[in-house]
């Protein structure tokens, strides 16, 4: 890992992450068996200021950037994936609101001052008949225009971080002007509550639950965006997804170090030492480390490139291919860290069968792999031939 630190920075806030590891570790049991949120570990998250690294310096942020919030995102998600994730799409919607300068100046202005303060928000956009808004389809929430206000009913699925976010970014088709609009809600809004569905073999603390508007009413300027289409996996890229794949690289990691440690300590008394002296479980330890160190040098080289103004442009199908590769790798990591402890593997005391089934959620977190691949595809078909008419995105 530390051949991915370059700045001082990174260093300092990798240090001060690593002084909450042992305690985030020791609640991650708890949190998985109950079905909490980890509100505990997010309250520490805010506190010590992690919330606001995504948010430019001038802003009152840490100004860090897709490459550092990777590195920071995979050391959390070590300790314990669902905080990982959920302060993940904080930081992803903070990053990539001010790297694109998506709302008006006085909008912007506002979020930033409240983020500084301590304010979470995420994107609500998910739907029952939807499904992943990076399929392109029409959100059934909608928004009337009454006298100098919107009124905004519907329901959205999928609410990642909903037990403490202070902001949702709201979707909804305004059928006055045929589009779609992006709604600043705040939580205390009359008419707006959570309705907690979230019941899950995965990442069970991210509080990913409903949130029910019932004629929620807001002033005109809460219309923070227009768009004429759906955010779709072709729109503009936002490599700020990249905590996506960092949270799996982190539950992969956490796994590769438990099986480690134990193939290094377990000695049955059919042999003379521990386990790690066996050919099939050094084949399954090396098979591990190559496979951390392939995904960890595809997803920080495709982060980096980003960062780098230079490269941006030539950045292609690239983001969705690492979410794809890294997470596929994390799965079969994890699932070699099992071979290696074995059916202690599947006790409900032994954190092998968290890290097992938390993996396999980032397969249903975009973009999907179906997506990804069909789009490397026709990168490649269009390289070769040119444009393809009329395919199925």
């Amino acid at each position: 890992m530390d051949l991915f630190i370059h700045t001082p920075l990174q260093q300092e806030w990798l240090g001060r992450l690593s002084g909450k590891g042992g305690s985030f570790r020791n609640r991650a049991d708890g949190i998985d068996k109950s079905g909490t949120f980890p509100s505990e570990n997010v309250t520490e998250l805010i506190d010590m200021g992690y919330t606001k690294i995504t948010l430019p310096s001038s802003y009152g942020g840490e100004g860090l950037r897709i490459y550092d919030m990777v590195l920071l995102q995979e050391t959390l998600a070590s300790y314990d994936a669902s905080t990982a994730l959920s302060i993940g799409w904080h930081l992803s919607v903070v990053g990539e609101l001010f790297e694109k300068s998506l709302w008006e100046q006085g909008s912007m202005s506002f979020i930033a001052e409240e983020i500084a303060k301590g304010a979470l928000i995420n994107r609500a956009a998910s739907e029952a008949q939807t499904g992943s808004p990076t399929r392109g389809g029409r959100p059934g929430t909608t928004a009337v225009k009454q006298g100098n206000k919107w009124v905004i009913t519907g329901r959205k699925i999928y609410t990642t971080l909903s037990p403490m976010l202070t902001y949702f970014v709201v979707s909804a088709w305004i059928e006055e002007k045929m589009t779609i609009g992006q709604f600043l809600l705040h939580r205390n809004l009359e008419g707006l509550r959570i309705e907690e569905t979230w019941d899950t073999m995965s990442l069970r603390g991210t509080g990913s639950h409903d949130l029910v508007l019932d004629h929620v009413e807001v002033d005109e300027d809460q219309l923070v965006e227009l768009g004429t289409h759906p955010r779709k996996v072709e729109s503009p890229l936002n490599a700020w997804l990249l905590h996506i794949p960092a949270c799996y690289l982190g539950i992969a990691q956490a796994a590769r170090d438990y099986a480690l440690r134990f193939a290094c300590e377990y000695t049955p008394n059919s042999i003379s030492g521990p386990i790690s002296q066996l050919a099939n479980i050094r084949q399954l330890i090396g098979e591990m480390d190559l496979e951390l160190m392939q995904a960890r040098h595809f997803l920080y080289s495709v982060a980096g490139a980003y960062d780098d103004e230079m490269r941006r442009g030539r950045l292609e199908t690239e983001l969705g291919a690492a979410k794809h590769a890294v997470t596929n790798s994390a799965i079969s990591i994890v699932d070699k860290a099992m071979r290696i402890a074995g059916i202690r593997s599947l006790q409900l005391d032994n954190p092998l069968q968290r890290y097992y089934r938390d993996v396999r959620a980032g397969l249903h977190n975009p973009p999907m792999d179906d997506a990804v691949l069909n789009k490397i595809a026709l990168s490649a078909i269009e390289r070769t031939t040119g444009p393809v008419q009329g395919h199925i995105k």
